[in-house]
């Protein structure tokens, strides 16, 4: 448990990891237990809050039940908790609605490009049994959905929306502008040995045999593109930190991020491969019961979201794939 004081002109504490909604006079009994709180006074007692929600395997990528077209469910309705999960939801349901009463398509992220597609996707193609809150751990892609890129997953798609105003715009085309020059400029660099050897031995990684591609360098866990660009390289080019924060992420982690875009693109050979709304899925006998069942409750719109549902397996998703003609 952790002490947290309520303010510097109060006496009143936080009991924090003592969250409980048992009734009061219990409350009381099981603080005055704990050693040092014998004699403990409540100002007020821990409490609960409970609601009730729709299951959310009901809605749409883009929040709109399936039952009740136009009508659009986020935040607490559909079973999460927390206050980003139901700012992002309602970000969604908004942006969709407006297209939806202006006759445009819908607008949905997928789970390789936001958090947002993970959380979305995770309610309306598994249900929750409890409170659901966005952790990482729920996202395949952590390597791309990273905070330091957020901006260059979806500043195009706002902007699309009309969500991004002009200086906005031109701002982020101008830091895409130079993450590109920078880029270039580092992939077109050599390193001779007599320069870096002895910043290299310095930083207990191997020296240079021979001239070599600069950003080469750049992939030594025992190096960094600061001390890189400061001791090695020559005639820097006027870059922020930010630009070559994105520069150095990109060489240093390029293996793990290629590995991880080819299974984007695996996922979203699936996500392409559409299941016709109201399709019967009771009629195919090879399935097992349990995704005949899932599947004919759920309705996906897709295969990719067939595959993502608990009991349906690989074996499954085949099946489907000759029934529609794949």
């Amino acid at each position: 448990m952790f002490i947290e004081p309520e303010g510097w002109d109060t006496v009143e504490v936080y009991i924090n990891g003592f969250s409980t909604s048992l009734p009061e006079e219990v409350q009381h009994d099981a603080l005055r237990k704990v050693p040092g709180f014998e004699d403990a006074r409540f100002f007020r007692p821990g409490y609960a809050v409970e609601y009730d929600y729709f299951p959310p395997t009901q809605l749409t990528h883009s929040l709109e039940t399936k039952i009740v077209p136009r009508l659009f469910f986020a935040g607490q309705i559909n079973g999460t908790t927390g206050y980003e999960e139901a700012a992002c939801q309602g970000l969604m349901a908004g942006i969709n609605a407006h297209l939806a009463v202006n006759g445009k398509e819908a607008f949905t992220l997928d789970r390789s490009q936001a958090y947002m597609g993970v959380l979305i996707d995770d309610l309306i193609t598994k249900g929750t049994e409890e409170p659901y809150r966005m952790f990482t751990s729920r996202a395949e892609f952590r390597l791309t959905l990273r905070q330091d890129n957020a901006d260059r997953r979806l500043t195009a798609l706002g902007r699309q929306l009309g969500l991004i105003q002009d200086a906005q715009w031109a701002r982020f085309e101008k830091k895409m502008a130079d993450i590109d020059s920078a880029e270039s400029w580092l992939a077109a660099q050599s390193v001779d040995p007599k320069d870096a050897n002895a910043y290299l031995e310095r930083m207990e990684t191997a020296a240079l045999k021979q001239r070599g591609p600069l950003a080469q360098l750049v992939s030594r866990p025992q190096l960094e593109l600061e001390g890189i660009l400061e001791h090695v390289a020559q005639q820097v080019p006027e870059h922020t930190e930010e630009v070559w924060e994105q520069v150095e992420i990109g060489l240093k982690y390029s293996g793990y991020i290629e590995k991880e875009l080819e299974q984007v693109a695996k996922l979203k050979r699936l996500e392409n491969l559409r299941i016709p709304s109201g399709f019967s899925f009771d009629t195919i006998t090879a399935l097992s019961m349990e995704s005949r069942q899932k599947l004919q409750r759920i309705q996906p719109d897709t295969l990719g979201q067939a595959s993502r549902i608990s009991g349906v397996s690989p074996a499954d998703i085949q099946i489907l794939m000759v029934h529609l003609g794949r």
